[in-house]
């Protein structure tokens, strides 16, 4: 910081000791003048005089009323108005007392508005320069006469440029500090909104992986004992879907790393495109699912592309934990104008009896339900037992890409799930899901 600024800082927080200082520097001024003389006996030349001991007063009360300045600029005003027009009727030799006037009309157009200036500028130059004409020793047309017009209006012009340049300054600091206030909000939410997309992806591989673990697992230890080649392949299904699990996993959590990290995850997003081998994970677990689509050589947006895979998965995943593996469920898949349309659909049913081919664990096997299959909303809205945000994070997902999800049960039991996703997804941030 340099000097000049230090000794401002150190002024402006001492803003009557600065007023204090004015008014002497224009009482010393106001007295140097009234020494002088600038009509001697032989025409226009200078020459000394000594004023008399009212101007010397009238000049003190001026200076004196410049201390109050900030606190009242319209009474100071006043007050050194009077006085000005005071050494106006009675001086003689005048007595440069208007100078006081002046700097109490350049406070009052630096703390006032523009209009508030025009007025009081214009009354005040009327009046004093009215008082001198009309009312003073010298012709009216003298030059002191009109130095007093002309003083008052730069005082008044002088002061509305100094109140303009502080509302500049002010306002760019305003703005600069509502540009960093949005600057942070904006971060703040975009981590928000970061880690609300992570969260749904953890959500959705941890949902659909540990229910097809937790559904083999419970063949393979019903079946260990009478039939263990069967066994050995649901432990081969759990090792196969918590390898997938794994993998995912790692590839969701690698967005967190720096981005100096070692070995970032490439692999791209889901989409439909793995659509087949999503099902067959589930046939494996043993749900009846049939695949429909009419949306081949539809090429989707990655988020629009993921959106609609996680929906499925989703979808599917409830009709694997809540309907049984007696439930039958439908996948389609069509295009229609400019949107995509995804719908799975399930029977509800459950099987009263395990399968030969896969049997039903006894143990795992969640809790009976109403007739249909327990709604996905409670498992999906964190109104269930469970308290999980499956349909939320299939909602948040479908909203993000300007889509609509509607969700509920069937007539007749079951329930279904209905996205329209557009096929072309515009937003303001570049994305990269994972």
């Amino acid at each position: 910081m340099s000097t000049l600024a230090r000794a401002r800082r150190r002024l402006g927080a001492h803003p009557l000791a600065l007023d204090t200082a004015l008014a002497a520097a224009v009482l010393l001024c106001m007295v140097a003048g009234s020494f002088v003389d600038a009509h001697g006996s032989d025409g226009v030349n200078w020459s000394l005089r000594t004023p008399d001991a009212f101007s010397l007063a009238l000049m003190t009360a001026g200076a004196a009323a410049l201390v109050l300045r900030r606190r009242a600029p319209l009474a100071v005003l006043a007050v050194t108005g009077c006085v000005s027009v005071a050494e106006s009727v009675t001086g003689g030799p005048r007595a440069p007392v208007v100078m006081a006037a002046v700097v109490a009309l350049f406070t009052v157009a630096t703390r006032t508005d523009r209009t508030t200036t025009l007025r009081v500028g214009l009354l005040t130059m009327t009046v004093l320069t009215g008082a001198a004409m009309l009312a003073g020793p010298l012709p009216w047309y003298a030059q002191e006469n009109l130095a007093v017009f002309a003083w008052t209006g730069i005082g008044a012009t002088a002061g509305d440029a100094v109140r303009s340049r502080r509302a500049f300054v002010q306002a760019i600091r305003d703005r600069a500090e509502k540009a960093e206030r949005t600057r942070e909000e904006e971060a703040r939410r975009r981590v928000a909104e970061e880690r609300l997309r992570i969260a749904r992806d953890l959500h959705d591989v941890v949902a659909h992986h540990i229910a097809l673990v937790n559904v083999q697992a419970g063949v393979a230890a019903h079946v260990m004992d009478k039939r263990p080649d069967q066994a050995k392949e649901a432990l081969a299904h759990v090792r196969e879907a918590s390898r997938s699990a794994l993998n995912e996993l790692r590839a969701t959590v690698g967005l967190l790393r720096q981005s100096g990290d070692p070995e970032a995850p490439t692999e791209p997003a889901p989409g439909l495109d793995r659509l087949g081998e999503l099902v067959a994970t589930f046939h494996h677990a043993g749900l009846s699912v049939q695949v429909a689509r009419t949306d081949q050589g539809t090429a989707l947006p990655t988020a629009v592309d993921l959106a609609a895979y996680r929906v499925i998965q989703e979808a599917l995943t409830n009709v694997q934990k809540h309907a049984g593996q007696g439930a039958r469920a439908e996948v389609s898949v069509i295009r229609v104008g400019p949107a995509v349309e995804i719908t799975v659909i399930d029977d509800g049913a459950r099987a009263a009896a395990p399968a030969p081919a896969a049997p039903a664990p006894a143990a795992p096997a969640p809790p009976p339900a109403a007739p249909g299959h327990e709604p996905a909303s409670a498992a999906g809205s964190g109104e269930g037992p469970g308290g999980g945000h499956g349909l939320l994070g299939m909602r948040e997902r479908v909203t993000a890409v300007r889509g609509t999800l509607a969700t509920g049960p069937r007539y007749g039991g079951g329930f279904r799930v209905h996205a329209i996703l557009p096929v072309t997804h515009r937003t303001d941030a570049a994305e990269d899901p994972a």
